[in-house]
């Protein structure tokens, strides 16, 4: 996590909660929206990602994902299709 944060500019962290499924993670949102999903140890493995990294942390649950996520997602579901177009189209 320590190198995500320090390579993206303006990261935010978003504890999703602990699931049958899943453990506690943290979802890293830079400024332009690029994310990246990583497991904390715990529940107080999250909380001290403020003091750990540096970076602003929010209860997903509360506040839901930023837009710039969303839309940064978009922007890369748009490029993907764009490239396989280009590729059906050299062939």
């Amino acid at each position: 996590m320590k190198e995500w944060v320090a390579t993206h500019t303006g990261v935010e962290a978003f504890i999703e909660p602990q699931t049958t499924v899943t453990e506690f993670t943290a979802c890293l949102v830079a400024a332009d929206g690029e994310w990246t999903r990583r497991r904390t140890n715990g529940q107080a493995g999250a909380r001290r990602l403020n003091e750990q990294l540096g970076i602003p942390v929010y209860d997903v649950q509360k506040v839901g994902y930023p837009q710039r996520m969303r839309d940064y997602d978009e922007k890369r579901r748009i490029e993907r299709k764009r490239a396989a177009r280009r590729e059906l189209e050299e062939r």
